[in-house]
């Protein structure tokens, strides 16, 4: 039990690696005042609710992971796929346009920033 307070992220992703995401989700509830300036532990948070196709509730994590730590380019992608779950294409094609500022070879978000553009 001491392992849970000693290392909390470590348990959160165990948690997730088995499939039990409402204990994670209750879990990071209560570990979040903690790490609320820990990107880490948005990015992960953001990812619970990914995987149980909640993109409004992951939205805000990846929101402040990715202005805890704004060269992020992993949250950026999942920030992008959430905007676009959310039919915001606007915002998805900020992140997209971010994400080819910190890579310019990202050939991906290039591809997906034009076909947003051409929408």
């Amino acid at each position: 039990m001491v392992s849970i307070f000693r290392y909390p992220k470590r348990h959160l992703k165990k948690l997730i690696r088995e499939g039990e995401y409402v204990e994670a989700i209750e879990l990071g509830d209560r570990l979040e005042f903690k790490f609320s300036n820990d990107p880490d532990f948005m990015f992960i948070m953001g990812g619970v609710y990914v995987i149980l196709e909640d993109p409004k509730k992951a939205l805000p994590y990846y929101e402040k992971a990715f202005q805890l730590d704004n060269n992020d380019v992993e949250t950026l992608k999942l920030k992008t796929d959430v905007h676009l779950a959310l039919q915001q294409k606007d915002e998805a094609i900020d992140c997209c346009k971010r994400i080819v500022n910190l890579e310019p070879k990202n050939y991906e978000a290039k591809e997906l920033l034009e076909e947003l553009e051409n929408l």
